[in-house]
């Protein structure tokens, strides 16, 4: 069968991860997964809201493409206050904080999934970040910096891993909010985008501010519900019947791995999963291909292979050709 082509698209990435998510798991494993589920949940629902579209998730992080650099950067801001309210609620040892970097760039479309420098960029910005903090590209910046109410502190040039040129990153203060909007209307922020519904990839336009958007419809708290629902099922006819109803859903990638790890495995052990999550998330950000081979070669149909076969891909060209 012919591979489906290569497209490129200019788009602005939102990658987020948990931070300290080694330490968590190894307080307690079974807490930290339902913690993490929960989280998912709220920033998921955002993503959505905001216009996004979720092109990978492997372990703690997330990956999502947005037409818009302001609701890209609205939606980052919005999982951060979220999620520090819903950290209120635990253990201090035990709170779940993300590090989220925005980057804009052009990148290659396959299958749904994106990747290429942008997204490498993207990654590498989300690791400058404190924990519940978000740094941005210069692009973001320039596309953002006038339309929120808050600073932004400029870190410099930053030379980052598998990066040819070194690259401008900004950090958003967001306790402080910016002297000249405090200053004049009682600190109002300008308003935020409304809500819309889930896009897929294939709709989300060039990179512009101010674009149409539609109110989202109680379909989306509705496929919410589903998805939490079956996310745990080993049946596939659950998963199927999801595909059926939510065609371009929110949740669809991880839909169609759950699928492919039952084909595989009747039912499988969910011990066994745990154990396969934690080697992608010892591998995943690696620059060895021979420990994405390992992977791929123990889980050649494992719930993130087709992300294993992309970061593959990825070092090789990043390698070029020997001699």
């Amino acid at each position: 069968m012919e591979a489906p082509p290569l497209e490129r698209r200019l788009v602005a990435i939102l990658a987020a991860d948990v931070a300290g998510y080694s330490r968590l798991m190894g307080i307690d494993e079974e807490g930290t997964l339902a913690t993490l589920s929960d989280f998912r949940l709220i920033t998921d629902a955002l993503i959505a809201r905001h216009g996004g579209r979720i092109c990978g998730t492997a372990g703690d992080s997330i990956l999502a493409a947005f037409g818009s650099a302001l609701a890209a950067v609205q939606c980052a801001i919005d999982i951060q206050t979220e999620l520090a309210t819903s950290n209120e609620l635990l253990d201090e040892d035990r709170r779940m904080q993300f590090r989220i970097g925005v980057n804009v760039g052009d990148v290659m479309v396959k299958e749904g999934d994106i990747f290429g420098d942008g997204v490498n960029i993207a990654a590498r910005l989300e690791g400058m970040a404190e924990p519940g903090g978000i740094c941005i590209s210069r692009g973001i910046h320039d596309h953002v910096a006038k339309k929120l109410p808050y600073d932004f502190e400029d870190l410099g040039e930053q030379s980052v891993k598998n990066i040819a040129q070194p690259i401008r990153v900004f950090r958003i203060i967001r306790d402080r909010p910016k002297l000249e909007q405090a200053s004049g209307h009682s600190g109002a922020q300008e308003p935020e985008l409304p809500a819309n519904e889930p896009t897929a990839l294939d709709d989300i336009p060039s990179l512009t501010e101010g674009a149409p958007v539609t109110s989202a419809p109680d379909a989306q708290s509705v496929e919410i519900e589903f998805w939490d629902s079956i996310k745990t099922s080993v049946r596939a006819q659950e998963y199927e019947a999801y595909l059926e109803q939510y065609p371009e859903g929110s949740f669809v990638a991880l839909a169609r791995a759950r699928l492919e790890a039952i084909a595989e495995d009747s039912i499988r052990d969910p011990q066994d999963r745990e154990i396969e999550l934690a080697f992608w998330d010892s591998v995943r950000e690696s620059a060895n291909p021979a420990l994405i081979e390992a992977y791929l070669e123990k889980y050649p149909k494992g719930e993130f292979s087709t992300l294993a076969e992309i970061r593959l891909r990825e070092l090789t060209q990043e390698s070029g050709p020997a001699g």
